[in-house]
């Protein structure tokens, strides 16, 4: 694992973590790396300085000395973010845009829901992608039938 300093074009600062140099190439490439504050794809490395283990210390890295402090919003909003809430933020993004996608292609058949998909699935109606409510014994009865379900993704923000 390799842990990068990146900077988007934005001058927004953070850091990630890739399997290899090439699968930070490849997912750069492929504009999978975001700016966790802004959400903008154009991202490159930035200046990062190593950590060295001295011979005393080997096993246990000791972080690197802070170059300066400031307090100003500018700068707070540049400064690196750790990786998990880069990571979650990722996820959440990726959550909500295939929960829109689905609400947009979809038609909200409601508590019908279980009845829809048995319906479609053997063969009384006709196909087309729905999304409802089910109790969890309904979706249990649904599965035990072979009928792919999955629940819809929910954030956070949807529970506030």
């Amino acid at each position: 694992m390799i842990r990068y300093a990146l900077r988007c074009d934005r001058s927004h600062d953070f850091e990630s973590w890739f399997q290899s140099s090439a699968a930070y190439d490849s997912q750069v490439k492929r504009k999978l790396v975001t700016c966790p504050i802004c959400g903008s794809a154009k991202v490159e490395k930035a200046i990062m300085a190593p950590r060295i283990v001295g011979k005393k210390g080997r096993g246990r890295a000791t972080p690197p000395e802070p170059t300066a402090t400031t307090t100003s919003p500018e700068a707070a909003q540049s400064a690196p973010t750790s990786l998990l809430m880069a990571q979650e933020r990722e996820l959440r993004a990726k959550l909500k845009e295939l929960r829109d996608h689905i609400v947009k292609n979809a038609d909200n058949v409601g508590e019908r829901f279980a009845t829809e998909a048995r319906a479609m699935h053997y063969g009384d109606k006709e196909h087309r992608p729905i999304y409802g409510e089910a109790s969890p014994d309904e979706a249990k009865s649904l599965i035990d039938e072979g009928i792919e379900v999955s629940p819809l993704p929910t954030l956070p923000e949807d529970r506030n």
